[in-house]
């Protein structure tokens, strides 16, 4: 089966959410390629005819089993990947929300191999996928807002 994700003629869309609950965010490490093993926040790709904060909602729970309030926008990403000859292998835009826990515990897919809540210092000690720290950072700021 063809991956239309790799090798794209155009970038793809995609969300993500930072998730807190009781001052923790929930991370989650990548079970494959392109990120394996590396520590993200749930998302994935946006559907057509789907609101990005629908998106946002839908893939965290396909991935996590969890429920969330999607707050606002948080910031985002590019992910741009080249193989060893310097083509595109994979092009995606990241729209990060800042989100609330609802309910659930993480029931985690066959995409993700560990979650956990963290106090968001401690994701320094992680490896994570660019970025990731910031836009923790930038959610958590917009939830104390909100």
């Amino acid at each position: 089966m063809n991956d239309i994700r790799t090798y794209p003629t155009r970038p793809f869309l995609a969300v993500s959410a930072a998730i807190f609950r009781d001052g923790k965010v929930l991370v989650v490490r990548r079970a494959r390629k392109p990120a394996f093993n590396l520590y993200t926040m749930p998302g994935g790709v946006v559907e057509a005819g789907e609101l990005l904060s629908e998106a946002a909602a839908r893939e965290v729970r396909e991935e996590t089993a969890l429920e969330i309030e999607v707050l606002s926008l948080a910031g985002h990403r590019e992910a741009v990947m080249r193989d060893s000859q310097g083509r595109v292998e994979r092009h995606f835009v990241i729209m990060c929300f800042a989100a609330r826990w609802i309910s659930g515990e993480p029931v985690l897919n066959e995409e993700l191999d560990d979650a956990r809540w963290l106090d968001p210092s401690e994701i320094a000690g992680l490896r994570t996928t660019d970025g990731l720290a910031e836009i923790v950072t930038a959610a958590q700021a917009l939830l104390a807002k909100a």
